[in-house]
């Protein structure tokens, strides 16, 4: 509480806040929140996978299955048929000292294409999927189609 001396040299109360300095506080927030929230809302109908920084390295001794965005499957650099993959992968389990699979695929490939890996690694036995985060890039499908043709 604030006092005031009259000119007659009486006290008297002070009973008025400042307000101005509170307004100006609660402005700057305002329009901080008002340049800021636009930014949360924001929905990008185009998802791009993000570049993976850190993590753990992936072990290449597991049997590694690569998809191209064409829908090309790859079983350790080998191209074959989807409807063999299971068949493919029955195969080399038995050589693994663990029953992991790496799934490898382009940005562009469907969900639909790793979940039929995800099926034919479950029926053929392997434990545990692991998808790279990493997709494949052109310069790798390029080198796949290479090889493949190659070795035949």
């Amino acid at each position: 509480m604030n006092f005031t001396s009259d000119s007659d040299g009486r006290k008297k109360t002070f009973n008025e806040i400042n307000i101005t300095p509170l307004t100006d506080i609660f402005l700057v927030l305002l329009i901080i929140m008002m340049v800021i929230a636009p930014s949360f809302q924001q929905v990008n109908s185009e998802i791009n996978m993000p570049e993976i920084n850190s993590g753990l390295a992936i072990e290449v001794k597991n049997a590694t299955v690569s998809i191209t965005k064409d829908g090309l499957f790859y079983v350790n650099n080998k191209q074959i048929p989807c409807s063999d993959l299971e068949n493919q992968l029955l195969s080399i389990i038995g050589t693994l000292e663990k029953k992991e699979v790496l799934v490898r695929a382009d940005k562009e490939t469907k969900s639909s294409e790793i979940m039929k890996v995800m099926q034919a690694a479950q029926n053929a036995g392997f434990e545990k999927m692991v998808v790279a985060g990493e997709p494949l890039s052109k310069k790798q499908q390029n080198e796949l189609k290479e090889q493949n043709e190659n070795q035949n």
